[in-house]
């Protein structure tokens, strides 16, 4: 049997960033081949990526890069905030988040892209359980891009540069002054984060969403007594206080609290010198859709007592 020296497992834990038990245990198994003692870690990491698939992931972080005219927000997502502190998972959502200013559109592509030494993003995420002992998720990614003009990040909830809760990106198209276009597309991404649009204009509202709400409202009216062409005034007129709350440039600008957003664009394209066109935003909430376990303390001592 080949003695398994402690600079071998040295090496391996670096390598692999296993824990030093399992990287000895690795060289053991495998007769000190370092490459097949990293073959067998890996399927193990497999393994407890499976045990793990199952707990919920709900934390994590959002993670934002921006250059230039191109923004990237990914998603990753862990079962406790206590991993979202971790250096190890910031490093590992940073580089993915980079990785994403070229494949964010297609997240296939991302999962697949060449992360560290080789390996996958998929790949490394399976690693990274292993090593942190928590379920990690790949979400979801998205990626904004402009021709002329930019594309501004926000995150709120910072824990670490283009890292936190909530990540934004707003993509202004214009060929003025770019120093202006970035405040103003920083005080846009804020009041994206505050606000929660769901839509860019009235035009890209969804349908379905659209005739929900129109029916909602409808059924409402009808309650009033109001004859049918009364009704559809009233419906029409509420349609526009659904668009003021969802739609991103009906809504009022939470900086100042009394303009429209599309005018707030509008008069500031005086001062940058060009006409500005908002064309695009992504808002990602960390966790927003997850089902989170909620545990009843008390249930538990009971059940425990019993």
């Amino acid at each position: 049997m080949a003695e398994i020296t402690a600079a071998a497992v040295k090496e391996l834990r670096e390598k692999s960033g296993a824990g030093m038990m399992d990287c000895k245990t690795a060289l053991t198994e495998n007769g000190g081949d370092m490459e097949a003692a990293i073959d067998w870690l890996r399927t193990k990491g497999l393994s407890a990526a499976a045990k793990k698939a199952g707990r919920a992931a709900a934390e994590g972080l959002v993670g934002m890069a921006v250059d230039g005219k191109t923004g990237a927000l990914v998603e990753i997502n862990s079962e406790t905030d206590f991993v979202a502190r971790n250096e190890i998972f910031q490093g590992f959502v940073s580089k993915t988040t980079a990785l994403a200013l070229a494949h964010g559109d297609d997240e296939a592509a991302l999962k697949a892209a060449s992360f560290d030494g080789g390996k996958s993003v998929d790949e490394a995420v399976v690693e990274l359980v292993a090593t942190i002992g928590e379920n990690i998720g790949f979400r979801r990614s998205a990626k904004l891009s402009v021709g002329d003009g930019v594309v501004v990040g926000y995150v709120h909830n910072q824990v670490a540069p283009g890292l936190g809760k909530i990540g934004v990106l707003v993509a202004l198209e214009s060929t003025g002054d770019a120093g202006k276009l970035d405040e103003l597309g920083r005080q846009l991404a804020m009041h994206v984060a505050a606000a929660q649009p769901q839509f860019l204009d009235v035009a890209s509202v969804d349908a379905g969403a659209l005739d929900r709400e129109r029916e909602v409202l409808a059924e409402q009216a009808r309650e009033s007594g109001k004859p049918e062409e009364i009704i559809e005034k009233m419906v029409e007129g509420r349609l526009r206080k659904f668009y003021e709350e969802v739609v991103l440039n009906e809504q009022t600008f939470v900086i100042d609290g009394e303009t429209k957003v599309s005018k707030v664009v509008e008069a500031a394209a005086k001062e940058i010198g060009a006409p500005v066109a908002l064309a695009g935003f992504v808002r990602f909430t960390l966790g927003e859709g997850i089902e989170r376990r909620e545990d009843d303390f008390a249930e538990e001592v009971a059940k425990l007592a019993n």
